[in-house]
């Protein structure tokens, strides 16, 4: 609504600025012949000043920083070069000599180009601050988290955002984007659905109100011909972030370069049930183990159980008795041993027997 009535006030303003031009003879000669023509350009060069602010509806308060301080320190440098230079050119009877002019303007243009440039660049080491304000973003968090492509496409972290555990901003490098895309466009089937489930996942983790999340375009020298997994690294370095990432190679090369990782797995795992030493569970035989007498069997959230004495049990659902857990970034893994057998699954279907005997396989090759 502000915005509305600032860009109704500025029409107004422009036509109120052309019809004053046009009765104080203000505007070129060619122009002041047809009047209506100055009126109609003056406001037309508004209304494309607004049609460019709605086209570009989020600008960014550093860049327009870094533009308005490169312009400055541009035309004080070149100002101090102009009058270290000034006894090289003769003065005519018309004072400044013309090659003066044409090259005090080079050096402007140069000068305030390298400024500018520069400072677009290292915008993110410092930020501009106008005596008295302070343009800051107030952002939620004390340090962002980069994500990786691994852990957009496993759409996990969209549900753990839902539950407000995380206020930290959710940092998507644009490198992490185009990947994400490549994929999408991929020939393989399997491929394609991963990417466009990735793009699903970050469309909606953009309209979550409770989060923040930033696409970062920032593109540092270190980064360049450099691996997707390395950027990442050297970019959560560089924002003093944590890396939020489901790839277990990643984790570990990360760690060695001493960026903090944060891995879902671990998290998932965390928030399992503990079962101790001793604990009785239920769990469905579904096939035999690699070790003589062992049988598999998989909890509701999908942690494996190996059985000590369950491979006569199949497609039983038996007692166990745990005896010890194995817990790393890959899983979960229970080990227990059989105590009796609790229910048979008369509902299981004999391939399942025939294949945890080994008969299904024989009768395939056969």
């Amino acid at each position: 609504m502000g915005l509305l009535v600032l860009r109704c006030f500025y029409i107004l303003l422009a036509s109120g600025i052309g019809v004053m031009a046009i009765r104080a003879d203000a505007v070129p000669i060619p122009f002041a012949e047809n009047p209506v023509l100055t009126f109609f350009g003056i406001l037309g060069v508004s209304i494309l000043l607004i049609v460019a602010d709605i086209i570009i509806p989020r600008k960014r308060v550093d860049w327009i920083s870094a533009v308005y301080f490169g312009i400055l320190i541009g035309l004080i440098l070149t100002y101090a070069l102009n009058i270290a230079i000034a006894p090289m050119f003769p003065v005519n009877e018309g004072g400044v000599s013309l090659w003066h002019q044409v090259i005090t303007i080079i050096l402007a243009v140069n000068i305030c180009y390298l400024c500018i440039s520069f400072l677009l660049q290292t915008r993110n080491d410092f930020r501009f601050v106008i005596p008295y304000v302070e343009f800051q973003k107030n952002v939620k968090g004390s340090r962002p988290f980069i994500m990786d492509t691994s852990v957009i496409i496993d759409g996990r972290i969209a549900d753990v955002v839902d539950t407000l555990i995380i206020d930290n901003r959710l940092i998507i490098p644009s490198f992490v984007v185009a990947e994400l895309q490549r994929v999408a466009d991929s020939s393989d089937r399997n491929r394609r659905t991963r990417g466009r489930r990735g793009l699903d996942v970050l469309n909606r983790l953009q309209t979550m109100p409770n989060i923040e999340v930033e696409l970062d375009e920032t593109d540092l020298i270190e980064m360049k011909g450099q691996p997707v997994d390395m950027k990442l690294i050297i970019l959560t370095k560089h924002m003093e972030g944590k890396l939020l990432t489901n790839d277990y190679n990643l984790n570990k090369v990360a760690k060695v370069q001493g960026v903090e990782v944060i891995n879902l797995n671990d998290l998932a795992n965390v928030m399992k049930p503990i079962f101790l030493p001793g604990e009785r569970l239920e769990v469905d035989v579904i096939k035999t183990g690699d070790e003589i007498g062992q049988g598999i069997g998989y909890l509701d959230d999908g942690t494996m159980v190996v059985i000590e004495g369950g491979r006569n049990h199949i497609a039983e659902r038996i007692a166990v008795t745990v005896t010890s857990v194995l817990q790393n970034s890959a899983g979960r893994m229970i080990f227990g041993r059989f105590e009796y057998t609790a229910k048979k699954l008369a509902s299981a279907p004999v391939a399942l027997n025939e294949l945890a005997s080994g008969n299904l396989t024989k009768r395939m090759h056969s």
